[in-house]
């Protein structure tokens, strides 16, 4: 075997170009030699004309996309629904203005009180007619498992049978109690479920507790209590929590910071395996939300298969949204990099975070400070004098007590328990009071209050600048020429033109 000794670099790479060359040329000598000629044949033309026209005559359009089971179900146009935002931003008028165009809409009850979702509730019943399709939030209250009850209940007095939860992390009696109320077998053989839930998810393991049957546990409970019936009992275990799931991706407000390419297909994936386990007679749709602002947007979420859309920050910036002008005007002008992340303040020392605007305003920046100071310190005393004044007098405008007075006079009635307990825990007295700033915030917003507008809290995502570039130059540009209906109708046009438009780029 002969060895190879190379001084220096220059010699080397000359002895592997030399190897390298008679390599190549032993190749390409083997193939020249030993290689079958090639035999060129004619290819099949193909007839184009033909070829268009069964594109054009199966083209897609905006009352095909989706699945149809969940638009007969809901008797809606389209596969398209608007989602809910908090304190009633998705408003009674939303939701009329959604039900009367063939589509739906959510009602925003989250910081809501009772007695107003109950005059939302009566409004919208009566604007809309037979068949007209409507629907309620219900978002899940860690702190106050009573209120989730009361609301439960308000929809089953008042027959509400269509309902969006978000913020579960696991399923709750009164959730199953909504669920089994009313649930029957036809004559038929069929089971029948009056009341419909479609659910926020952004967790598989959340997913998977919805499409399961009720707990058993939480069944017996409501049987043994007399809520449901025995009939409802025994269907229970083949029936699953939710008849649609709405993958929830990087949103406005309250986020997981999940990208729709990745949850969805997943979700749709634990879907099948879930009705292979349980036999369900119907299947569970699954849906997306989030960044959807645009025909791109939606086009993709229907490519990866979602059998509905559901649509959040854009509705926010329309006339029937039930915000102020001010805060319509600051999103009108909001572009894709114009948001940021804050934390949560109904989950505030959680980690929670919410997407918010963060362009001319210093919320973001204010409520992250305010996290990073509850995690430094165990109490407002530890907190030093200085930094306390410039919370007092720059977030609050007034002093820590006077705020945890208005707390205490708060939830004295409601909510005796969490007065007690931050009485006993310095800790949780001051996430309480910082929590606070998140209430001021929202309702700056809402009101339009000019002068602390550097505070408003906005629940937004990138998919509003989005939208703005989209419609920039048309009518729409101006959020006083947007209504949601009309916004429904042409994203939904558009998406389908889009379809149309790539798949007979890809096949020419």
């Amino acid at each position: 075997m002969t060895s190879f000794v190379f001084p220096n670099k220059t010699n080397m790479l000359q002895a592997t170009e030399r190897v390298s060359f008679a390599t190549g040329f032993k190749l390409t000598h083997n193939i020249q030699t030993e290689m079958k000629p090639f035999v060129v044949v004619e290819a099949k033309k193909i007839n184009v004309q033909s070829a268009t026209h069964q594109r054009t005559s199966s083209g897609m359009t905006a009352a095909s996309l989706g699945n149809e089971a969940f638009k007969k179900a809901y008797n809606l146009k389209y596969a398209y629904v608007c989602g809910a935002m908090s304190c009633g931003i998705t408003s009674k008028e939303l939701v009329v203005k959604m039900g009367k165009a063939g589509l739906m809409g959510y009602f925003g009850t989250s910081d809501v009180q009772l007695p107003d979702i109950e005059q939302a509730i009566c409004v919208i019943q009566k604007a809309l007619k037979q068949g007209q399709a409507y629907g309620m939030n219900l978002l899940c209250d860690f702190t106050n498992p009573q209120l989730e009850e009361d609301t439960i209940d308000l929809f089953l007095k008042y027959g509400v049978k269509n309902i969006e939860a978000a913020g579960y992390l696991q399923i709750t009696p009164a959730l199953v109690k909504y669920r089994l109320k009313g649930l029957r077998r036809e004559t038929n053989g069929k089971i029948t479920a009056t009341n419909q839930i479609m659910v926020r998810v952004s967790r598989p393991e959340v997913a998977q507790a919805f499409l399961s049957p009720a707990p058993e546990e939480i069944v017996n409970t409501l049987l043994e209590k007399q809520q449901i019936s025995r009939e409802a009992a025994i269907l229970a275990k083949k029936m699953p929590m939710a008849d649609d799931l709405c993958v929830e991706a990087d949103s406005g407000g309250p986020t997981s910071q999940g990208i729709m390419p990745v949850l969805l297909p997943t979700m749709i994936k634990l879907r099948d395996e879930m009705m292979a386990r349980f036999s369900y007679a119907n299947t569970v749709r699954v849906g997306a939300m989030g960044g959807i602002g645009t025909p791109e947007a939606a086009a993709a979420a229907f490519i990866l298969n979602a059998d509905f859309i559901m649509t959040g920050s854009i509705n926010q910036c329309t006339v029937e949204a039930g915000t102020s002008d001010t805060v319509k005007d600051l999103l009108q002008d909001v572009n894709v990099q114009d948001t940021g992340y804050a934390p949560a303040g109904d989950a505030f020392g959680l980690g929670a975070k919410m997407q918010v605007v963060q362009k001319g305003l210093l919320f973001a920046a204010r409520a992250n400070r305010l996290y990073e100071l509850y995690h430094h310190y165990n109490s407002l005393d530890d907190i030093d004098d200085k930094t306390k004044r410039q919370i007092e007098e720059d977030y609050f405008k007034r002093p820590f007590e006077e705020v945890y007075a208005q707390i205490k006079a708060e939830y004295a009635q409601n909510n005796p328990q969490e007065i007690e307990k931050a009485e006993h825990y310095p800790k949780y007295k001051m996430a309480l009071i910082f929590r606070r700033y998140f209430t001021h915030t929202m309702r700056l917003a809402l009101q339009g209050n000019i002068e602390q507008k550097v505070d408003y809290q906005i629940h937004c995502g990138p998919a509003m600048g989005a939208f703005n570039q989209w419609v920039k130059g048309t009518a729409l540009e101006n959020w006083r020429n947007r209504h949601v209906d009309e916004i429904a109708e042409k994203l939904m046009q558009e998406t389908a033109a889009l379809l149309n438009q790539r798949f007979q780029e890809l096949t020419m």
